[in-house]
């Protein structure tokens, strides 16, 4: 099973780590060659705009949407969230997303860098233990349309994990805590989707 990273900007080298750890082949996407020999994606955090404009430059943003219209699973962190979002409610002027979940979502809806935290969260999809969650510069989902489905909140109610059928996105960056089972997760879906073989 071959995985694929997103490797335009961003965090990407770590979400590798991870995925490799976890037994998974990995590429590093750059081309839309290389896209299309994977069975699944992850796109990372990083800046979602940068991330929009580097895509369209690279000729990737077409084949990502035709691949998640085809099925490829796709997890997207925190930027890669917003990327996969049908709808961003405060994209700076032109900025466009991937789309396939059916939400809408705030950037940077904590504020700036150093308003930056960490918390536990109750998954039931992951089971116990609670899962610490580090929020850097993170996106909500401001509303959770009919086909997507929330997998975690805040306190205060606010939906920071969702997921769609092969789509799934979270607020935050399991990758840099060493939290594996958001990954161990969506590489379930890779199995089940068969998507490539």
């Amino acid at each position: 099973m071959t995985v694929g990273v997103l490797a335009l900007q961003g965090d990407f080298r770590e979400h590798a780590d991870v995925l490799r750890a976890l037994g998974s082949d990995v590429v590093l996407v750059r081309r839309p060659e290389e896209l299309a020999g994977v069975n699944g994606l992850v796109i990372p955090g990083g800046e979602s705009s940068v991330m929009d404009k580097l895509t369209r430059m690279f000729g990737l943003a077409e084949p990502l949407r035709a691949a998640v219209t085809a099925g490829l699973p796709v997890y997207g962190t925190c930027a890669g969230l917003i990327m996969l979002a049908d709808t961003v409610l405060d994209g700076i002027s032109g900025q466009q997303s991937i789309g396939g979940l059916d939400i809408s979502v705030r950037r940077n809806a904590f504020g700036s860098q150093t308003a930056s935290f960490e918390t536990d969260l109750d998954i039931p999809a992951l089971g116990s233990p609670a899962v610490h969650a580090v929020f850097i510069r993170a996106p909500v989902v401001d509303t959770v349309g009919p086909r997507a489905t929330a997998l975690a909140t805040l306190a205060d109610g606010r939906c920071v994990a969702v997921e769609q059928g092969n789509l799934l996105g979270t607020s935050f960056h399991p990758e840099i805590t060493g939290e594996y089972r958001f990954h161990e997760y969506f590489l379930k879906k890779v199995h089940r989707a068969g998507f490539g073989s």
